[in-house]
């Protein structure tokens, strides 16, 4: 009977589980007889087929036709339209991005003059890596399209006028969000944001808030629109403030101090700017879950008070599978955690006057917990490496999750529970149950304290123990309580964690795997009152370490490439001009069939032949490379001028013309040269707090130039009379496979351009000599007086 009470507690656990994850997503798919006041995935996925045909990234024919069919689009709707372009020159946000984004935007009126509601999204796809942004950012844009659509076959007039913002530009650097928030007069009015875009082409969104100040009225918002399916916790929020954000929300608030939110899935983090982010694989649970949280929160707001958005106050918030989602004052905090550390104190001193509790008891308890912990999150720390080493193909894929990281993730969590169930059947006894709960609790409660210091946005982590304390007291007073009860009262553990144990690779990388099982072995400690009762663990931890391996079996069969588990690859072309020499170069570590075609059995490393590999997210740099002979392709113009002397300043401008496609330039000077002035097709850069352009550069990098179709490029500087400075012109091209100077054979389906990387590129490096170059005088030059004497 004892044996069936287990079992029965173990399925209700699992129950609860999946409870906890079903619960994070919309049960039904709207189809195209969705009513035409609803949102419907299925007439946005109709729009989406379009958006995300092809790779469309600044520059190329395709983000021509995507920008000219969503404006096409919103014009249906009866909504006059408007294409925002110009320069934008971000000099402080990292590499010096100069892009000319083309927004498109669009405004409903309203019966009011008050703060207007924005929608937002961007419409270009991640630059060469084959990306088709279905989800990054097709789905945001699409999501946009079929709200704004229901909403106006509804009929109604809304108070506040909601702006329609889909930027350009924003893979390159932010930069259509930022020419809006700058330039264009529409940015002053915005009373608050919703922001759509995507990580990866599954899983729930994340709702994140985007503020400079406290987030209370804006969660008090959120919770007024009664959106149905919320994923959001203040853990989240907290975690993201501290960290480098990288979304058109982040300008918004940096820029702007416009307040909003920003919702993004993030699962599926292996299509994520690939050839892979497809409409075909957008799971479309994702793209209702965006609808979900659009269309109320767009009722709401039209409507709502946008003068009262702003707020000193910070809210705790978080959701779960019963109770939708609960918020409350960062002020509650402390007198919470104090509270339970009170009825902490209190229950243990009730627990020793009814001699319930034994000091040997829940010494022992403590050494199972900090060893289950300790082990738990090393050796399987150790593990990871380890199998990062027996696959080394993994290491071309991470950061990102990898396409089998799930059943990885089962799997540890299976070698956590199994270690944990190991250790307490070797420790404690099933009679000290109540002894043996005291330690989780104790740390928890030691955890609520450092959150409440250092990271308020998790203190609703104090909710389990205040259940895990209320469990205590009852395994005080009954000898044999009900165990439906003790699983009820770990429900609230369930909820709140169980779903974060699988954030952490998902959202991070599998390196996180071991955060993963000390979060397992932490939650194991809640439901101690369950499993303390267990007779004989031993069983229930082999088995949990069968089923783990199991699951690392399915792993390792999907651990192989295939047309459906594609391996990440790269090939560029480079051809230096100055030595009239070329290479076929990799950031690759481990070399395929495909590569190898090029760069030979036995490659050398690429640092024999080529220096700065620019064009990295995470500066990798090349690693192999090989010469190979040199295509002559037509070299950009380069054009000098000396326009003007004031006092001993020279001004000098030079205009580089493409002659080929090149859809990137990235140029560097030494780092000594003594600039005065310099300004990009007009973008003047601004002096540092020494007043001197550039003194303080870490490397020679000056400028990343994205070119739209015709586009070339004006440099104009000021230096010392005499001194001519010289340059180095980085040209790319993201066509290598394309290229008709070039004979590429087509990549191998079980492959797929790597992501993050200038790949499939064709990059040509010269040095520019300004003294070389025949300089003729000019009255030309408009320079902006009040800077030269500034």
């Amino acid at each position: 009977m004892r044996r069936i009470v287990h079992i029965f507690s173990i399925v209700l656990i699992i129950g609860l589980v999946s409870v906890a994850f079903s619960s994070l997503l919309p049960k039904e798919i709207s189809g195209l007889d969705a009513p035409a006041t609803q949102f419907s995935t299925a007439r946005a996925m109709q729009h989406l087929e379009v958006i995300a045909k092809e790779p469309h990234f600044v520059g190329t024919k395709a983000h021509t036709e995507v920008r000219a069919y969503i404006v096409k689009e919103l014009e249906k709707l009866g909504l006059e339209t408007q294409v925002q372009e110009g320069f934008t020159f971000d000099q402080w946000r990292g590499y010096g991005n100069l892009v000319k984004p083309q927004n498109i935007l669009a405004r409903i009126k309203g019966s009011e003059n008050g703060k207007a509601l924005m929608l937002m999204s961007h419409y270009d796809s991640a630059p060469h890596s084959s990306s088709h942004g279905a989800s990054d950012a097709g789905s945001g844009v699409v999501t946009i399209l079929e709200s704004v659509r229901a909403y106006l076959a509804s009929g109604t007039t809304p108070k506040n006028d909601i702006i329609i913002c889909i930027t350009d530009s924003e893979e390159l650097g932010l930069d259509g969000a930022s020419l809006f928030v700058n330039e264009h007069p529409w940015a002053k009015n915005v009373g608050v944001a919703l922001n759509f875009e995507a990580r990866g082409s599954g899983g729930p969104s994340n709702m994140i808030v985007e503020t400079n100040g406290g987030n209370a009225n804006l969660i008090k918002g959120f919770m007024d629109a009664d959106v149905k399916y919320p994923v959001a916790t203040s853990l989240m929020y907290s975690i993201y403030k501290m960290l480098p954000n990288d979304t058109d929300s982040t300008i918004l608030r940096e820029d702007g101090d416009i307040d909003g939110f920003f919702f993004a899935f993030i699962d599926d983090h292996y299509d994520y700017h690939t050839i892979n982010d497809t409409a075909e694989n957008l799971d479309e649970n994702s793209l209702e879950h965006q609808g979900s949280y659009l269309m109320p929160l767009l009722k709401y707001y039209a409507d709502a008070d946008l003068s009262s958005v702003k707020s000193s106050e910070d809210y705790v918030y978080f959701d779960t599978a019963v109770a939708t989602f609960i918020a409350y004052p960062f002020s509650w905090i402390w007198p919470m955690l104090i509270l339970a550390i009170v009825l902490f104190v209190v229950v243990i001193a009730y627990g020793f006057k009814k001699k319930r509790l034994y000091k040997k008891a829940i010494s022992k308890g403590f050494g199972a917990f900090m060893l289950s912990l300790i082990l738990g999150g090393g050796l399987l720390y150790l593990l990871w490496g380890l199998i990062k080493i027996l696959y080394p193909s993994y290491n071309e894929i991470l950061p990102v999750f990898i396409y089998n990281g799930h059943w990885y993730t089962i799997a540890f969590v299976l070698l956590g529970v199994s270690l944990c169930f190991g250790i307490y059947h070797k420790m404690v006894k099933a009679e000290h149950t109540a002894s043996t709960l005291v330690a989780p609790l104790t740390i928890w409660l030691i955890i609520n304290i450092a959150l409440a210091l250092k990271l308020q946005g998790a203190a609703f982590f104090i909710i389990p123990v205040y259940f895990g304390l209320l469990a205590l007291f009852l395994l005080i007073r009954q000898t044999n309580p009900s165990v439906t009860l003790m699983v009820l009262l770990s429900a609230p553990a369930i909820f709140l964690f169980a779903p974060l144990v699988q954030f952490f690779p998902v959202g991070l990388g599998p390196d996180m795997l071991y955060v993963s099982v000390i979060f397992t072995v932490l939650l194991f400690g809640l439901l101690i009152p369950v499993f303390g009762f267990f007779r004989n663990k031993k069983i229930v931890g082999v088995l949990s370490l069968l089923t783990a391996f199991i699951f690392l079996g399915v792993a390792h069969a999907k651990s192989s490439s295939s047309p459906e588990r594609q391996q990440p690859n790269s090939l560029l072309y480079y051809h230096n001009a100055d030595t009239n020499k070329a290479y076929w170069a990799t950031y690759a570590q481990h070399i395929d069939d495909w590569t190898r075609g090029y760069l030979g059995d036995n490659p050398e490393p690429a640092t024999k032949y080529i220096g700065n590999a620019a064009g990295s997210k995470y500066n990798t740099p090349y690693s192999y490379a090989k010469e190979t002979a040199v295509i002559n392709l037509p070299e950009s113009e380069i054009r000098v001028s000396q326009d003007t002397v004031i006092g001993t300043i020279a001004y000098t401008t030079m205009t580089i013309v493409p002659k080929r496609n090149v859809h990137q330039m990235r140029l560097y000077s030494p780092i000594g040269t003594p600039f005065q002035y310099l300004s990009y097709n007009g973008k003047e850069f601004k002096p540092d707090s020494t007043e001197t352009l550039y003194k303080k550069r870490g490397s020679k990098g000056m400028l990343s130039y994205y070119l739209t179709q015709g586009d070339s490029l004006e440099v104009t500087y000021g230096a010392p009379e005499g001194v001519m400075p010289t340059f180095t012109l980085k040209e790319f091209s993201y066509d290598l496979l394309d290229n008709p100077s070039f004979t590429v054979s087509a990549r191998p389906k079980n492959t797929k351009p790597e992501p993050f990387i200038a790949n499939d590129a064709v990059v040509v490096e010269r040095t520019i000599d300004v003294s070389a170059f025949a300089k003729t005088k000019t009255d030309t030059l408009a320079i902006d007086q009040t800077v030269i004497e500034e």
